[in-house]
């Protein structure tokens, strides 16, 4: 017999029976949910420190020649691996990086980016900040045609930012 169709037969449970279900309902209920005495919590008027954005390595950047620079060729870098820290509450800042560039001469070696982006890590930086210093030393590392750095910061604080700026002219604009 299908007990959910509409012609289903419920055979009613005598007194002791509810009972009995009852008392088995509020056992499981107590061990599930203990009572919990409430907390009054005090504010957090905190923030952590955070360090300079003079201990950012740029020195670590490398490039090596680029075998064709007659041609013009568009390398996109995506990584989501950023972190910077807020200057204000020394919370995490999380965000994807993109750097597109023309290169002249000069490539970027990925895994010296990669070690930069890492002394970011605890750095207290504004998020336009953060994109405008990105730029520069990648353009002082590499010399190239045309460069546009974006960081896509995680959403916080119900706010989610996008921060862009270019270097040189891209062809065609």
């Amino acid at each position: 017999m299908d007990f959910h169709s509409k012609n289903s037969y419920i055979i009613p449970l005598s007194r002791f029976q509810a009972q009995c279900i009852n008392k088995m309902k509020k056992k499981q209920q107590r061990k599930i949910s203990p009572r919990v005495p409430k907390i009054k919590f005090r504010p957090l008027d905190r923030r952590y420190d955070a360090q300079t954005p003079d201990t950012i390595d740029s020195t670590v950047l490398d490039s090596f020649p680029y075998e064709y620079p007659e041609k013009d060729i568009v390398i996109d870098i995506e990584t989501d691996e950023f972190t910077a820290v807020c200057p204000w509450s020394g919370l995490p800042d999380f965000g994807t990086v993109r750097v597109n560039y023309i290169p002249d001469k000069c490539l970027i070696e990925l895994r010296s980016f990669k070690y930069y982006l890492m002394t970011y890590r605890n750095v207290g930086i504004y998020q336009e900040h953060a994109a405008n210093r990105v730029l520069a030393d990648l353009v002082k590392c590499c010399k190239p045609k045309w460069m546009q750095v974006t960081i896509d910061y995680r959403v916080r604080g119900g706010v989610h930012t996008v921060a862009s700026v270019e270097f040189g002219k891209k062809e065609g604009k």
